[in-house]
């Protein structure tokens, strides 16, 4: 299979594909939520689009690595969450309908904020010298018709043709599943003999991204009193970013296999955070439930 053939077709395939069954579990009330939950929603995105990126440059900026695999990162960190979230948000027992809101509109809004901020990561870590650039006009649009399209199409579909939606939402998810796979297979047979540096280099980078911004997701959550299912939502949307989209921008439109080495690994290393927060959050929710089960025994047990 050759470069061009998988960074021209396949990713933005598997891209969209994702994207689609994103789609497929969307309703339009679900964009209404914003007035429902405006703390919430409002804390996330700012946590996301804001505090993530603030992050993955302070982490590509102490840790030691080469300015592509920097500006790799610093793409990853301004994506929006992944599709994936909403899963992992639901398996962990978050808020599932801000999850879904949060990464409808950080997959919007992203659209115009990834195209300006990545090119400034490459100016600061590779250096106007370099004759690379994302043109932030048809970068937007490549990115509106292999993220945004597809949703609207999935959200038709729901919309139209709800029995259909179900049945090719299960086939969707089956096939992102798998495109994501072959793209970091891919990748590794690619630059199979430059891994071991590689992980020497963004492995401690992806750690400290991943972490950190779950981290920053679920205090920042808790600062402003929100409950616990609310929190985990953030925690987990900040954290599981669409590492697809990730590399189809880096590998694919800036033609560059270094620069999607960050997003690979983190693809990996995120499927461990996300069982890590699967089962604090299950665990904690249970907590949660024995105090008040206990609270309300007391209360009633009182003369």
């Amino acid at each position: 299979m050759q470069a061009n053939f998988f960074t021209a077709v396949l990713l933005p395939i598997g891209l969209a594909t994702v994207m689609l069954g994103m789609g497929l579990t969307l309703v339009p009330k679900d964009f209404q939520r914003v007035t429902r939950y405006p703390k919430a929603v409002a804390i996330g995105l700012v946590s996301q689009l804001l505090f993530l990126p603030i992050v993955g440059f302070l982490v590509a900026s102490i840790v030691s690595m080469q300015p592509a695999i920097a500006v790799g990162l610093m793409v990853l960190a301004l994506c929006p969450g992944g599709p994936s979230s909403n899963m992992i948000t639901y398996l962990a027992k978050g808020d599932v309908a801000l999850s879904v809101t949060l990464t409808a509109l950080s997959s919007a809004i992203t659209v115009f904020t990834i195209p300006i901020f990545a090119n400034f990561s490459l100016q600061y870590f590779v250096g106007q010298s370099a004759a690379i650039a994302l043109p932030i006009g048809q970068t937007m649009l490549q990115i509106f018709a292999i993220a945004i399209l597809p949703i609207i199409v999935g959200m038709t579909i729901r919309q139209k043709f709800p029995n259909l939606a179900r049945r090719l939402e299960k086939t969707a998810n089956r096939l992102a599943i798998t495109f994501l796979a072959l793209i970091i297979l891919v990748l590794i047979v690619h630059e199979w003999n430059r891994i071991p540096s590689f992980i020497a280099q963004v492995g401690i980078a992806v750690v400290l991204l991943n972490t950190i911004s779950m981290a920053i997701g679920f205090w920042f959550g808790k600062l402003f009193n929100l409950n616990f299912a609310q929190r985990i939502c953030i925690a987990i949307e900040v954290g599981i970013q669409n590492a697809t989209l990730a590399i189809a921008i880096t590998a694919g439109l800036l033609n560059n296999p270094d620069m999607a080495v960050p997003a690979a690994v983190y693809s990996l290393f995120a499927y461990a955070t996300a069982i890590l927060s699967i089962f604090y959050g299950r665990r904690s929710v249970q907590r949660i439930d024995r105090e008040e089960r206990s609270r309300a025994n007391n209360l009633s047990a009182r003369p």
